[in-house]
């Protein structure tokens, strides 16, 4: 496969000897043109790979926040064309970050997984994370997308053994997505060391980068996590910082965008913290 804008920014992130920062948002929350301009903003921020959730009415994998971000942007009218539409405007001033659409394989399956992949490569995107296929159907989207030089990001647990990670990891690329929990997003980490020591183990069977995500929610979780991960991803806090900033009748307010962009600011400094005190510990 063929050098990605993910294997770029990675590496980039690499030679300034920090853990990337990856946000998740989801598509059209609270409205298209909120969202469109959260989605805008986030590379200055401080994002380095953005995740772009992908709207279905049964993310049985996410929490609360998400769950509400979802049934929020899904009222407000948000459609797969409208999530393509978004990548399409963000691309046209940002050439250098990537995204990565992230969900659930059932709007793919009854949109046509080739047309999917052709629609999401003519947008700009650049990979998926879709939680609810198994290795064992790459052939429904993995290999399309890899065929087509788009990378194919694969979760892995807290429960994925050592005699489970080669089938998990053989067609994965740009990145390896470790859950830190054994539970839905928005969970809180309980045993930092753990995660610290399955990202030792999953490198022991991959040259990919290993991003951890499902409980990340503040900068010293970025600091912390981000000593031995090569990113940190970071969701359910930001979507929730939407959610907070809604008026009364749950309509974007001019502070909504910066409510974002915040967090992710203060996430950035965290994680550009990680090594530094690391060697300092060392």
């Amino acid at each position: 496969m063929t050098d990605t804008r993910i294997d770029r920014r990675f590496a980039a992130c690499r030679a300034e000897n920090r853990p990337a920062l990856v946000t998740f948002i989801t598509a059209g929350d609270p409205d298209l043109a909120t969202s469109q301009a959260i989605l805008d903003a986030l590379p200055a921020a401080g994002a380095d790979v953005i995740e772009l959730g992908m709207p279905f009415s049964d993310p049985m994998a996410e929490g609360v926040p998400i769950q509400l971000a979802t049934q929020r942007a899904l009222a407000g009218g948000q459609t797969m064309n409208r999530t393509l539409d978004m990548v399409r405007a963000f691309r046209k001033h940002d050439q250098d970050t990537p995204i990565v659409l992230m969900g659930y394989y059932n709007p793919i399956y009854v949109r046509d997984p080739v047309r999917f992949v052709a629609e999401a490569k003519d947008a700009g995107v650049d990979g998926f994370i879709v939680v609810d296929i198994p290795p064992e159907a790459d052939d429904e989207l993995c290999l399309p997308a890899l065929e087509a030089g788009l990378n194919f990001i694969r979760l892995t647990t807290p429960t994925t053994d050592d005699r489970r990670l080669p089938t998990v990891l053989a067609n994965t690329s740009g990145f390896v997505y470790y859950v830190s929990v054994t539970g839905i997003t928005g969970a809180t980490i309980s045993n930092r060391t753990s995660v610290a020591e399955a990202v030792r183990r999953i490198k022991g069977h991959t040259d990919l980068p290993v991003a951890v995500g499902f409980g990340v929610k503040t900068a010293e979780d970025a600091e912390v996590i981000g000593r031995d991960a090569d990113g940190v991803v970071v969701g359910s806090v930001l979507v929730d910082a939407v959610r907070k900033s809604l008026d009364s009748q749950g309509r974007a307010t001019e502070g909504t965008r910066d409510a974002v962009t915040r967090i992710v600011r203060d996430l950035a400094a965290g994680a550009a913290r990680a090594r530094a005190t690391a060697e300092q510990a060392g």
